[in-house]
This record gives structure tokens, C-alpha cells and sequence, in this order.
């Protein structure tokens, strides 16, 4: 687990220093909003496409093999990034790292093979702790390498420094991770005949209550991206921000997430449980998005930050947590596969809806747009706590 946590991190630092320069990259190239929020959208599109298959990949060859090859491909796509010289290639680029993104969902996977059902919402919440170190150091770094004028920025140097990071962690995994899941599994699952996508999807879907919480999912993350593909245009016609600064903005949230999802979510989980911490965590999140175009000065803002930061910290391992308790022990990779890609489905609607509003209807609707998808998830949350407090998960095949 430690090693796991320390290649998650440095593999989300080099994934960090991407965030704040992205949008300037697009609009570099003359990029309209709507375009941008594509560009946003391109990574988690091919990831999509391809976190069943690594999951499933993941069951049957074991996590190891599946973090080496989609590490390797990671930083391949840095460096592609970094000579890209046309808006066709930024997209480009961005799509090959997305299709080999596929060590998000591996890493869950991971955790749910060594970690017990008791425990498992904080070795979730561990994982997300790296995400929030990623998320610190990465856009700082990206902030700093780029510069602070948005016109003027330097893209090659973060995109190399991000191919770096994805390289680390690839000789840590090699030379260091072993293998989570046992042998035994992996003849047994590898006999099973290989299921298509439609059939994971469904498989997941029919139980009532994973359907529900990959719902939730969905909309959560759907509310958030928008926010994340969105900001740095916002604050760059509100405060004349430029990478650098929306880089310290965005290491901030890193920051918030690592404390809660590292040092609250386990303690928050005994105190309230799963189920009424994700309605917790979605009336934060709903607020704090509301609260963001109505911020005149930076100290609004932080606040507005803050509380949207921590809405989402708490409700991504609480959901994460849930939906593992509702599938048998030799689901966990195809089950944490489908949900990733909910998720990263989610990725792609939110920053192209979110793109499409900013360039319709003015730089403030993202975040209206995305406080009215949050209210609908309190509610959702809140009427289905009593089916999701007691989790049944049907027996290991």
C-alpha cells in the first residue's frame, strides 16, 4: 500500500502540471470556450473508452502488468504534448494519455485486494490523499513552469517535466509494486469467458444499489469537471489570471484534499457513516460551486473553493467505498472499471456542457449550471440513505 501510494502520487503530480495550462494551450491556438472545454473533455473521453478493459485486463493479468504498460503510455503522451505545434495535436495527445489512464482505476482495484470491507473506505480515502499530494505539487510546479502571463506562457516545459513524473513512477512499479492479487484468482477469472462492455455495464447496473451510487457518481464528478475545465477561463477575465496563478489556486485544492481524504474521511465514515457523509459531502459541493461567480475578490473565492473542495473530497471515497461493498470479491476490478468510466464519462459531458454554457450564456453559468446538478444529488442522497446503510454484497463466485 505505501509503495502504491507513493506511485499514485508522483503519477498525479505529472498529471497536475497539465491542469493550469490547458486551457491557455487551447486558446494559444485560438480556441473559443466551447472548443477548450473539448480539449478538457478529449482526455476523459479515451479514458472511457478504455477503463473496462483495463479493469477487466486487470482481473485476469493481475494489477501490475496494467499499471507498468499505462504508465509508460502516460509518459509517452507528455512528450507528444510537449512538441505538439497545432490544436489537432494537443487533442491528439490528449486522447492517447486518456486511453492510457487505465492505472486510475487498477490503483482502486489494488486497494480493494488488500484492504478489508471494514477498512476499505480509508484505504480509499488513502488513494484519494495521493490524488490531493498530486494535485499540491503538480499544478504548482505546472503554475511556476508556465509562467504567470496568459498570453505569453511556456507550455513545452511543464508538458516534459509531466512526461518526467509519469516515468518515476513507472521505474517505482517496476522495481518495487508487487502484486496484489493472488494467483488462484487469476486462473479463475482468466477460465471465465472474456464479457464485452455492455455486459460489465449491465452486470454492475442490475443490482439497484450500485446503479444508484454510479449515478451519483456521475453527476458529482459531471458537476466538478465543468467546474475544473472552466476555471482558469473564468479567473482569467475576472482577476487577469494567468497559469502561475491559477497553478497555487489549484495545489490549494490539492492540499484540501489530501487533509480530508488522508486524515478526516476515515473518521468522518465511523462518525456518520457512508451514506449521510455523501449527502454531506453534496450540499458542500453544491454550495460551494454556487458561491465561486458570485466571489469579487480572492478572499470569497478561497472560501467558495475551500467549501467546494471539500464537498467533493469527502463524497468520491465514501461513493467509492459503498459501491465496492455492494459486489463479491472477484467483481472488484470490472465493477471499479465500469465506475471509473462513469465517472470519466462524466469528465467528458461535464467540461463540453460546461465549455458551451461559458461561451452562450457568460463566464458565471458553469458554476450555476453545476450548483442546479448538485441540489438534485442532496436529494437524490438523502431519500436513498436507508436502502444504502446496510450494504449486502452477494457471495464471492
Amino acid at each position: 500500500m505505501p509503495i502504491l501510494f507513493l506511485i499514485v502520487v508522483i503519477d498525479l503530480i505529472g498529471f497536475g502540471v497539465i491542469i493550469p495550462l490547458l486551457p491557455f494551450y487551447g486558446e494559444y491556438y485560438q480556441a473559443a470556450p466551447a472548443t477548450v472545454g473539448l480539449l478538457m473533455a478529449t482526455y476523459s473521453f479515451a479514458q472511457f473508452l478504455a477503463a473496462p478493459f483495463w479493469g477487466r485486463l486487470s482481473d485476469r493479468t493481475g494489477r501490475r502488468p496494467v499499471l507498468l504498460i499505462s504508465l509508460c503510455g502516460a509518459a509517452l503522451s507528455y512528450v507528444w504534448l510537449g512538441f505538439a505545434d497545432s490544436l489537432w495535436m494537443l487533442f491528439a495527445a490528449r486522447a492517447m494519455g486518456g486511453f492510457m489512464a487505465g492505472n486510475i482505476s487498477t490503483a482502486f482495484a489494488y486497494v480493494a485486494d488488500v484492504t478489508t470491507r471494514e477498512n476499505r473506505a480509508r484505504g480509499m480515502g488513502v488513494i484519494g490523499a495521493a490524488f490531493g499530494l498530486g494535485f499540491i505539487i503538480g499544478p504548482a510546479v505546472g503554475g511556476l513552469l508556465a509562467g504567470p502571463d496568459p498570453v505569453n506562457a511556456d507550455f513545452q516545459r511543464p508538458a516534459f517535466a509531466a512526461a518526467g513524473f509519469s516515468f518515476a513512477a513507472l521505474v517505482l512499479a517496476l522495481f518495487l509494486l508487487k502484486e496484489s492479487l493472488s494467483e488462484e484468482t487469476r486462473k479463475r477469472l482468466a477460465q471465465q469467458p472474456p464479457r464485452t462492455r455492455i455486459q460489465l455495464f449491465r452486470q454492475a447496473l442490475s443490482r439497484p444499489n450500485v446503479a444508484l451510487l454510479i449515478g451519483m457518481s456521475f453527476l458529482a464528478t459531471f458537476a466538478f469537471a465543468g467546474l475544473e475545465a472552466t476555471f482558469a477561463m473564468w479567473s482569467r477575465r475576472q482577476f487577469g489570471w494567468g497559469p502561475e496563478q491559477n497553478g497555487y489556486l489549484f495545489a490549494f485544492v490539492g492540499l484540501l484534499g489530501a487533509i480530508v481524504q488522508g486524515r478526516m474521511v476515515g473518521g468522518l465514515v465511523r462518525r456518520f457513516g457512508e451514506a449521510r457523509l455523501i449527502v454531506q459531502g453534496a450540499a458542500a459541493l453544491c454550495t460551494g460551486v454556487l458561491l465561486i461567480p458570485l466571489a469579487s475578490n480572492l478572499p470569497l473565492l478561497v472560501v467558495a473553493i475551500t467549501i467546494a473542495a471539500y464537498g467533493f473530497s469527502i463524497i468520491s471515497p465514501s461513493l467509492n467505498s459503498l459501491i465496492s461493498l455492494q459486489v463479491g470479491d472477484d467483481e472488484q476490478g470490472g465493477v471499479m472499471g465500469v465506475t471509473r468510466s462513469a465517472t470519466t464519462l462524466a469528465r467528458v459531458l461535464g467540461p463540453a456542457w460546461a465549455g458551451l454554457l461559458f461561451s452562450v450564456l457568460g463566464k458565471d453559468w458553469p458554476y450555476f449550471g453545476g450548483a442546479a446538478v448538485m441540489a438534485i444529488v442532496v436529494v437524490v442522497c438523502f431519500r436513498a440513505i436507508p436502502q444504502l446503510e446496510h450494504p449486502k454484497p452477494p457471495p464471492a463466485a
